[in-house]
């Protein structure tokens, strides 16, 4: 089980991070009625697109520099690097906030992928990449996030998939797609057969 080809890749907002971005406020900034901000940016004007890519970047820059860690988060981190595995970051979010919330909290990873690196989740192409430059396969990774997206990417490109929930109250109704589901970030380590 602990092979050291395993790749370990966390979700920053909502995974590593209390939640704190607000999707709906950033849509009502914008005018977009609902669904992902991101692809709905792409169909826009350039004035459009500029504007709304503003008002993103401000609310990711917020969210990271005022950012609280979820309990255990750093030492998990530390702890699976510490064994061994190569950890990654891979977020939608843009390199100025994943640097900012890394300086904020000092965790280390092997790796860091936001969306200005590529195609985004939930396509598998960040998971592949990440294998690929951290020498591991896809079937041996592990992707652990908060959101639909990191479980969409994450079982498409064949690797086991954690939904990290730590909201009170009832799970949501795609749950079922991931392969295991922790409330807290220290389950990681018992799954992971570290502890």
């Amino acid at each position: 089980m602990n092979s050291p080809s395993r790749v370990i890749i966390f979700d920053m907002d909502g995974t590593l991070t209390m939640p704190t971005l607000d999707f709906d406020r950033m849509r009502d900034e914008i005018g977009i009625a609902d669904g992902s901000l991101l692809e709905a940016m792409e169909t826009m004007s350039p004035a459009d697109k500029a504007r709304a890519e503003e008002i993103v970047h401000r609310h990711e820059a917020d969210a990271a520099a005022t950012s609280a860690l979820q309990p255990g988060a750093k030492e998990v981190v530390d702890a699976i690097r510490k064994f061994g595995f190569p950890v990654a970051l891979m977020t939608r979010n843009t390199r100025v906030s994943a640097k900012a919330f890394q300086d904020r909290h000092g965790i280390t990873f092997d790796l860091i992928r936001t969306r200005e690196d590529g195609v985004c989740k939930p396509s598998p192409q960040p998971v592949h990449e990440i294998c690929g430059t951290l020498g591991g396969k896809p079937a041996d990774a592990w992707v652990i996030g908060d959101f639909h997206y990191d479980i969409l990417c994450g079982n498409a490109a064949g690797a086991t998939t954690v939904l990290m929930w730590s909201e009170p109250g009832p799970l949501p109704d795609w749950s079922g797609e991931a392969n295991h589901i922790i409330r807290k970030l220290g389950e990681m380590l018992s799954l992971l057969g570290l502890a």
